[in-house]
């Protein structure tokens, strides 16, 4: 039997390149249902993948990533992600920003048809089953149950975000024990903290701040973000939590800069605002020159209590607001969750180096993406990469 730990995409991935090879394979989850992030992931429409091309996709991964994991995209890349969901009865679509959703718009219709492919394979599931490490012998130990010994062990158990849903990394002590070197977990996609004005706080949270840019050193991201109570959310900032995290946990705070219009440069925005009527307020003026809403001339008021009148001095403003970040939403907050096992862990067959025959896939890894499709196409990837790994292994690859 082989025991895959965690019910997620990734392990579920693994669980069906197993089976589908004539293995017996068991899925144990600490959850009384599978997939539950999944299905929360779904709720605000499905992001499967993304339909740029493959050379550009494996660059949103970052500089510093290692080669496996490009190498596990490589091996199951976007097409064939989405080949694959066609194949379990889902119609996809490209939406205007590239990304590939399932006409279905959620996670569930997704999901039942592949419980039911696992199921016609022979995959059974053990569920409330939270997993503890392993016995001196090998054999896997749960809560409350007794050891299972199994021919060969997948762990995907997720990162550490929203661990209400099952990802709490738990699992960080069990394989500390066994000397395996683990990068401490932290928020990835994640919300800015900053300190906005009560006025600013109530009027505005929840609003939305479009078509916009952030940047902080030499990173940029453009995009769509959303006012929260305690600072900024959304793809428009996400690209940027790892980093900030990093920069606020050691200095405690970070200046990142907003560009309101970066369709157009600092001269063109001045020759706008020359354009504006004496009579006009600013309000007026700036929606009038530069179409700018009420959300993004607050934010300029957030940034500067006295407001240059002059267009050069307001331009500047508008391409490089100021905002000072003291912090990250939380890990248990975050859409999903950076470091884990070190790549120096594992051989090119996902398999841990101190624990032959255990092999690893999805956030468990230390590995970061942006949202836009790239976190669910890697979780997809490394499953198939682990369970292609037993199987060479086992010498059936």
């Amino acid at each position: 039997m082989i025991a895959v730990i965690g019910a997620g995409p990734a392990g579920l991935m693994a669980a069906e390149t197993l089976a589908k090879a004539g293995l017996a394979v068991t899925v144990f989850d600490q959850m009384p249902s599978v997939g539950r992030k999944f299905l929360m992931a779904g709720r605000g429409g499905l992001n499967l993948t993304h339909s740029e091309n493959l050379a550009t996709f494996q660059t949103r991964y970052g500089a510093a990533v290692s080669p496996q994991l490009i190498a596990a995209v490589q091996n199951f890349p976007p097409d064939r992600l989405r080949e694959w969901a066609e194949g379990l009865g889902q119609t996809l679509f490209v939406g205007s920003s590239g990304r590939v959703f399932p006409k279905a718009m959620k996670a569930s219709p997704l999901l039942r048809a592949w419980l039911q492919r696992l199921a016609t394979l022979g995959v059974s599931f053990r569920l409330r089953q939270r997993w503890l490490g392993f016995a001196d012998d090998g054999a896997l130990l749960f809560e409350g149950a007794e050891p299972v010994r199994a021919d060969g062990v997948v762990l995907a158990l997720g990162g550490a975000s929203w661990p209400k849903l099952g990802s709490d990394g738990g699992w960080v002590s069990a394989l500390t024990a066994k000397e395996i070197h683990i990068a401490p977990l932290r928020p990835a996609n994640a919300g800015l903290r900053i300190g906005w004005t009560e006025l600013f706080r109530e009027k505005f949270a929840g609003t939305p701040l479009k078509s916009v840019a952030i940047r902080w050193q030499d990173r940029v991201s453009r995009g769509d973000g959303i006012m929260s109570t305690y600072g900024m959310e959304g793809g428009l900032v996400y690209p940027l939590t790892s980093a900030l995290h990093d920069t606020t946990a050691t200095s405690g705070l970070a200046e990142v800069t907003i560009d309101l219009r970066p369709e157009f440069s600092e001269a063109q925005v001045a020759d706008k605002l020359r354009q504006m009527r004496p009579s006009d307020s600013l309000s007026t003026g700036l929606k009038r020159a530069l179409s700018l809403a009420p959300v993004a001339v607050s934010l300029l008021r957030e940034a500067s209590r006295d407001l240059p009148r002059d267009p050069a001095g307001l331009a500047h403003l508008i391409k490089h607001l100021p905002l000072t970040v003291t912090g990250t939403e939380c890990l248990a907050r975050a859409i999903s969750s950076a470091g884990g096992i070190t790549w120096d862990e594992i051989d090119p067959r996902f398999m841990l180096n101190r624990l032959p025959g255990v092999f690893v896939a999805g956030e468990m890894l230390d590995w970061d993406a942006p949202t836009g499709g790239y976190l669910l196409q890697a979780s997809f990837a490394t499953g198939f990469a682990a369970g292609q790994g037993m199987l060479d292994w086992r010498g059936q690859g």
